[in-house]
């Protein structure tokens, strides 16, 4: 089991490294506007918040790394606390901008950190 959490808890660093790439390097090119539906203009309006989104989501997925490689007892607590982390912003994020935010980081997050509690 602790393969399978560790696995998933590295899905999840994945894909907040890709959404701080999203968001910091591509939310005004074509790949960017098109995941989100913005039109340029929009798109130039909200690069600064975006890009500051996109810091936070590196945050998030260099602490579930450190996770991944710190030994015990560090290395199961920055798991636990970065994908707790994960799912409030996923739950606030669906709450606030976009449901689907909600399936697409709150959930995986959950899946993850309970993985991980099971395997401890």
């Amino acid at each position: 089991m602790e393969t399978v959490a560790n696995v998933l808890v590295a899905l999840i660093a994945v894909l907040h490294a890709y959404i701080l790439v999203l968001e910091m390097f591509l939310w005004q090119r074509p790949p960017g506007r098109r995941f989100h539906g913005f039109d340029p203009q929009f798109a130039a309006a909200t690069a600064k918040m975006a890009a500051n989104q996109g810091l936070y989501n590196g945050f998030l997925a260099a602490g579930l790394v450190w996770g991944l490689v710190a030994g015990d007892p560090t290395g199961f607590r920055a798991q636990v606390f970065f994908l707790a982390c994960v799912i409030v912003a996923g739950v606030y994020g669906a709450a606030t901008a976009n449901r689907r935010i909600l399936f697409a980081q709150a959930v995986p997050g959950a899946i993850a950190l309970a993985a991980v509690l099971i395997a401890q």
